[in-house]
């Protein structure tokens, strides 16, 4: 099924790394088909080879994974976490990016390292390899800042188990990271951040802590989505560990559709989010900078929220969300990236359902569809609705709640999406400023 859509006006497993000669950029068909344990290696570059900048060879950095940073609790002092997540696109050069976003104190990664995952926390032999920071295998983060590591030379392939590991020292107070992660993680006393083995991983956790965004150097032809949303774009009620969100569905149609140069996904969902008001993570606007607009090589955003704020009983009117929504899309555009947008789901059988409510949702969906404030529209009401009850999620997608979908309806979400949308869609050009 596909969504109406509208336009703006006017390989098996490798046990060893792979060295001297890196493997293909991204995975094959077969591969991407494979389960977790069977994606392609990080592979090493050639003894010497030193990283060079993206923009020498026509090449930049693009996001290949990302998860919304919000605050957490506070977090032992002296820990090591195994922190698992899902590629979208393959490149080289990778990076990652630690938060301290929400702490008030400094804190230390004493070491880190980037492997891949060969089943729970063990990783594939060999392909545990030290990340640094400024030459440093420390660094010391502090309160509200962020760091990205330098890049590590090798190549990454697309839809690959990527397994950061974190020894972390020194946290006090709050922690920052992503509370529902649908990832089963691991962490541990100490510092075992260098092993490649399972044994000392022995507390399973479903969050991540401190990590917040990967990103690999690859054709400045190539470029990434970040879908903005709440639990339905953060996966509640999908299966834990098997990667079925809906933004991991369309991760998968992408990199097979041989003509869409949109490839990567990130994922800023945030359980409980808001457009207008903080509390499960600050609010869309509030957090668009940092989850969205600071990650490179993003083309489109893709905007779904609105629901939290609808059901709340708050007050808030169908004025309110549409200037909310204005906001997030003038600063997008203002950034040079393209904005689809997407209908709020049918939410009647959940506990805060009400005709006031479902009224709100009415007219901003009227909005969304017809407004032409977006460049482009998907319709998730659409698609996921009862034909018999319009304002019932179809029982065949339901994930029990009456709210959020099972796999099913995340891969229905996924379908509906017109990816020569996302590949050609632009914002329009912004008038010039006189004086």
């Amino acid at each position: 099924m596909r969504a109406a859509w509208y336009r703006r006006p006017a390989v098996g497993v490798v046990s060893a790394l792979v060295l001297a000669v890196c493997g293909p950029l991204a995975a094959s068909s077969a591969a991407q088909a494979q389960s977790p344990a069977q994606a392609q290696p990080l592979s090493q570059a050639p003894t010497g080879t030193v990283a060079t900048p993206a923009a020498a060879k026509g090449k930049h950095s693009v996001v290949t994974w990302g998860a919304s940073a919000d605050r957490q609790g506070a977090g032992p002092a002296d820990r090591s976490y195994r922190l698992i997540v899902r590629t979208s696109v393959g490149g080289t050069n990778m990076r990652i990016r630690l938060s301290n976003a929400f702490g008030d104190h400094p804190v230390t990664f004493a070491s880190a390292y980037a492997g891949l995952q060969k089943q729970g926390a063990a990783l594939v032999h060999g392909s545990n390899r030290p990340l640094s920071f400024g030459g440093a295998a420390s660094v010391t983060v502090p309160a509200g800042e962020t760091v990205r590591s330098d890049p590590l030379p090798g190549k990454l392939a697309a839809q690959s188990n990527l397994v950061i590991s974190l020894y972390v020292t020194g946290a006090q107070g709050p922690t920052t990271g992503h509370g529902m992660a649908m990832q089963t993680n691991y962490a541990t006393a100490g510092n075992h951040a260098a092993e490649e083995g399972a044994a000392n991983w022995t507390d399973p956790m479903g969050s991540w802590y401190w990590l917040d965004a990967v990103d690999v150097e690859t054709s400045t032809a190539v470029s990434s989505v970040v879908t903005l949303g709440d639990s339905i774009t953060d996966g509640w009620a999908s299966t834990t560990d098997e990667n079925r969100r809906w933004p991991d569905y369309l991760s998968r149609r992408l990199q097979a559709a041989s003509g869409s140069t949109v490839k990567g996904v990130a994922n800023e969902g945030i359980s409980g989010n808001k457009v207008l008001a903080d509390g499960a993570g600050e609010a869309a606007l509030n957090r668009l900078q940092r989850d969205v607009l600071s990650q490179p090589g993003v083309s489109t955003v893709f905007l779904f929220e609105g629901i939290n704020d609808i059901k709340a009983h708050s007050g808030v009117t169908v004025d309110d969300m549409i200037a909310g929504y204005q906001q997030i899309i003038d600063r997008a555009h203002a950034a040079g990236k393209c904005v689809v947008g997407a209908t709020v789901m049918p939410f009647k059988g959940w506990y805060e359902y009400d005709a006031a409510s479902e009224a709100v949702r009415q007219g901003v969906n009227d909005w969304i569809r017809n407004s032409g404030a977006l460049d482009a529209v998907t319709d998730f009401d659409k698609i996921t609705r009862s034909p018999y009850d319009p304002q019932l999620v179809l029982p065949f997608f339901d994930g029990g709640d009456h709210l959020h979908p099972n796999d099913k309806g995340m891969q229905a979400m996924a379908d509906a999406v017109d990816l020569g949308r996302l590949t050609s869609c632009r914002p329009l050009p912004q008038p010039a400023v006189n004086g």
